[in-house]
């Protein structure tokens, strides 16, 4: 076991849900089919052309910044970021120093340093054939939000669990669509180590990492390598590591800069901002355009009784938790209804939808059933007029037939009440055709009157209570 303590520090980005681009009127659409369609003479640094700073990407991410608790910025400005590659084709980057929209906040227990805006750059590919890079311009002043965690994170699993929820965060918020298969949003990781008591040791950032199971392998790795290293009696290079998904290990990619080596200073062609002179940009304002965020909505399932594996279900997968809720109106004060309809949708709805279609329709379910007809179904159970088993198959019923699954519970005979009255010559047929496991039972053997209770379950299709019938097949056979 290493003495050394890792400590971590992330960095997002995530581009962001607007029109156009973030300074100028191009398409905001870096996955158009055709290379180089969303261009214009300002996204592409033509001599004599001026940026228009995109209003909708700054609401953005002071939305972000209230739902962080953050402190939101009074003047603001964007700076060049200068380096040279060929994915800038002015030969810098804006972005934001000195003064980011929001600084400080916090989110999953860990604080936040600060979020900014800036654009996001050209996508290149390489061609290994032929040795050619080539590079699409689409995506080329992208409006593209990065945020800035403080450095006190203390394991891979903390670090993952903070992504997927600023994930969560950026989708209820409408922000991002945060797709971090399509690059919307990117994690780069700042990992050291030292001993307890000791300054920080020396930073590593890894890049090139492009979902959350490969961001805690990555620190994962890194982690065990710089221990490694300190043990050895050998130091820690302050670089930049990539990522190979393929080789699962980081690999140095270059000496990491520093924020003088990008020579930060004020944009020219950018007028600085006095954000508190827009009276949308007010907190008061920004705050009414939030919506229930995923912390509030566990808090509330949670208060309302639903186990709290289900409550992470329905945050974390918003459509369903928005089918709950359309579910339970009218129902807010009955507890049981509530119990029943959360573990119904959790469990059995998502089961029964996975299997129609064989995929993870909880991602984006679409709900085949109407939020109606399914606190009809909930409604009857809570009353006792159809079993557990006959509840499974009225929803799949109801799902096929697109009926009133009051309707289709009486045509199929799924009502208990209705086969009541049939209960007594069951019993005894099964009873008489199974005199063995009869004499079995009275031997003292339990699971003889489990397999009896099955068999009057599936004679009545599941339309009896399994308590009432264990009981009347008891009284039967004592009798």
């Amino acid at each position: 076991m290493s003495d050394y303590i890792p400590t971590i520090g992330l960095e997002v980005h995530a581009e962001l849900k607007t029109a156009s681009k973030m300074f100028c009127a191009s398409k905001n659409d870096p996955f158009e089919a055709g290379a180089n369609v969303n261009i214009c003479p300002v996204c592409m640094a033509h001599p004599g052309t001026l940026p228009v700073v995109n209003r909708e990407a700054v609401k953005h991410v002071l939305r972000v910044g209230v739902a962080l608790k953050g402190k939101l910025a009074d003047y603001t400005e964007f700076d060049r970021k200068n380096y040279f590659y060929p994915d800038l084709p002015k030969g810098y980057q804006l972005s934001q120093y000195e003064f980011p929209l929001v600084s400080g906040g916090s989110l999953n227990g860990v604080a936040i340093t600060r979020v900014h805006l800036e654009e996001d750059t050209a996508s290149s590919s390489h061609d290994d054939r032929t040795g050619e890079t080539l590079i699409d311009y689409n995506r080329a002043g992208v409006p593209l939000m990065e945020l800035v965690t403080e450095p006190v994170i203390h394991s891979e699993k903390q670090a993952g669990d903070f992504g997927r929820e600023l994930q969560l965060l950026l989708r209820y918020l409408g922000s991002s669509d945060a797709d971090m298969e399509k690059g919307h949003m990117r994690l780069e990781a700042n990992i050291s180590m030292a001993k307890e008591g000791e300054e920080l040791g020396t930073k590593v950032e890894v890049k090139n990492i492009n979902s959350f199971r490969a961001m805690e392998r990555a620190i994962e790795y890194e982690i065990k390598r710089q221990a490694q290293l300190l043990e050895n009696g050998e130091k820690v290079v302050q670089e930049t590591r990539g990522w190979d998904d393929a080789k699962q290990a980081t690999f140095s990619q270059r000496i990491k800069e520093g924020s003088a080596d990008y020579r930060y200073f004020p944009d020219p062609d950018l007028p600085s901002l006095k954000l508190s002179e827009v009276p949308e940009f007010a907190e008061n304002a920004l705050l009414k355009t939030l919506p229930e965020l995923p912390t509030g909505r566990r808090n509330r399932y949670a208060a309302m009784g639903i186990k709290p594996a289900d409550a992470e279900q329905f945050a974390a997968y918003p459509a369903l938790g928005n089918f709950l809720d359309e579910v339970l109106q009218g129902h807010e004060a009955d507890s049981e209804f509530i119990r029943l309809a959360g573990n119904y949708v959790a469990n059995d709805l998502v089961s029964i939808v996975r299997d129609i279609d064989g995929r993870d329709t909880a991602i984006k379910p679409e709900i085949p059933i109407s939020a109606d007809n399914f606190s009809k179904i909930i409604s009857m159970i809570r009353d006792g007029k159809i079993s557990s088993r006959g509840a499974k198959d009225l929803i799949m019923h109801t799902i096929a037939e697109k009926k009133d699954p009051k309707v289709i519970a009486a045509e199929r005979e799924l009502i208990m009440s209705e086969a009541a009255g049939g209960l007594d010559s069951v019993i005894q047929d099964i009873i008489t055709k199974n005199q063995s496991v009869v004499e079995d039972y009275k031997k003292g053997k339990e699971a003889a009157l489990q397999f009896l209770i099955g068999q009057g379950m599936k004679a009545l299709k599941g339309a009896v209570n399994p308590g009432q019938l264990k009981e009347e097949i008891v009284k039967k056979m004592q009798g």
